[in-house]
């Protein structure tokens, strides 16, 4: 649930809470949706570790009269084919290769948003409900409960954005399979001799945002939008105190006829231990790129991980469908 949706949000790194206004702000901000004004659908696909992981997203947002809006949407993280070789070796110590079995570890969340227009022109409040399922294969189960609350603002050409995250706590309760967890209990001496714990706490972080549309001339205008990430904890982000740690990020998107899309953006400022002990600086860079024709929306962005050494990087591809064109 850290991780974020959308291309285009991505290409901005994510620095989209104040503008966020389509169907991917079921994520980002649900008060977006009341921009909403028909039927729209949403798909995202991404691999991490060179392919090894699959991430994907699809999501649904409608109008329900002209001052609120509904979303739902669902998304998988996973890595599948993972090889069990939990009974390869017999009591006897025969290897036997037909033994090896396949398994999987997704987690899923299936989230329903909310939002509505308040009588103060401009105010839009917005809520997300969340549930989580979480498997690793025939090991271990877990479900999870959690809720999200945003508002966005916009006055004078300047939006404003407030994102509160799991604002009651969300809890993932874990049910392990004894008989397979027996398998795995010996394999390192003086390990895994215990149940680990059954509960999974996710503490509240929220997203405050602000963002300005520039129009340059007739046929160009340029968005720009600076978030603040806060997390209640003690982090090693570039801000980070025993109460609060915040990750700042800037994002950019150049729009030609607002048909064509330059992005691009910085953030996830981390002061990185080094081998010395001393502590760098460094910063997530993002770059993207949109079109956009008769309701269809096509976005693609690359995210260098830190950029130094050899960083890992991300292949992401989103589609938007406004169905009111094809009306």
């Amino acid at each position: 649930m850290n991780i974020g949706v959308d291309a285009a949000a991505f290409g901005m790194s994510k620095s989209v809470v104040a503008t966020s206004n389509d169907v991917n702000s079921i994520y980002w901000n649900p008060a977006g949706l009341t921009a909403v004004k028909d039927y729209q659908g949403s798909l995202m696909h991404a691999e991490y570790f060179a392919g090894i992981a699959k991430y994907d997203y699809v999501g649904f947002a409608m109008p329900i009269d002209d001052r609120s809006s509904l979303g739902i949407s669902i998304i998988r993280f996973g890595v599948d084919d993972i090889l069990n070789t939990t009974e390869l070796i017999d009591n006897e110590g025969n290897i036997d290769y037909n033994r090896i079995r396949l398994f999987s570890a997704a987690d899923y969340a299936l989230n329903f948003a909310y939002a509505r227009k308040l009588p103060l022109k401009g105010l839009n409040i917005g809520v997300n409900t969340k549930i989580i399922r979480r498997i690793i294969g025939d090991f271990a189960t877990s479900w999870g409960f959690g809720i999200d609350a945003s508002l966005q603002f916009e006055r004078n050409d300047w939006k404003f954005g407030v994102m509160l995250r799991d604002i009651t706590t969300t809890f993932n309760t874990w049910s392990i399979n004894e008989s397979e967890f027996n398998k795995i209990k010996n394999a390192i001496p003086d390990q895994n001799q215990e149940l680990p714990a059954n509960t999974e706490i996710t503490l509240p972080k929220a997203q405050i945002g602000i963002a300005k549309e520039i129009d340059i001339n007739r046929d160009f205008n340029v968005l720009t939008a600076f978030d603040l990430n806060l997390r209640f904890t003690k982090t090693n982000d570039i801000i980070s105190t025993s109460v609060v740690s915040i990750d700042p990020s800037f994002g950019f998107q150049v729009a030609y006829l607002k048909t064509v899309f330059l992005r691009g953006g910085i953030g996830n400022f981390q002061n990185e231990l080094q081998f010395d002990g001393s502590k760098e600086l460094v910063m997530q860079p993002n770059f993207g790129v949109g079109f956009k024709y008769k309701g269809i929306q096509i976005d693609y962005a690359l995210t260098n991980i830190a950029s130094i050494g050899n960083a890992l990087y991300s292949n992401v591809f989103s589609i938007i469908v406004d169905f009111d064109y094809f009306r």
